[in-house]
């Protein structure tokens, strides 16, 4: 199986990458983008014989020890079969 894991930084963090990008774009013409955030996108394969529940538990807890740092960042992921 496949988990697609998206870290974002907290809409209240100051996010100086997305800053740089979206006046970029503006300098390129791109005046309608309003706000740019930048983060990551991690893909983990995993074996399939782990409990769907054991596996959202076991994710959460690679993101929250080692992917994302909470306390500037949020984490979601999916689970693809």
């Amino acid at each position: 199986m496949k988990i697609e894991i998206q870290i974002k930084p907290k809409p209240e963090i100051l996010d100086p990458q997305g800053k740089a990008v979206s006046k970029s774009l503006h300098a390129l013409g791109f005046s309608e983008v309003k706000n740019v955030h930048v983060g990551k996108w991690i893909e983990v394969d995993v074996s399939d014989d782990i409990h769907p529940d054991q596996l959202k538990a076991r994710v959460s807890e690679m993101c929250e020890k080692l992917l994302a740092n909470l306390v500037i960042e949020n984490f979601h992921f999916e689970i693809k079969k």
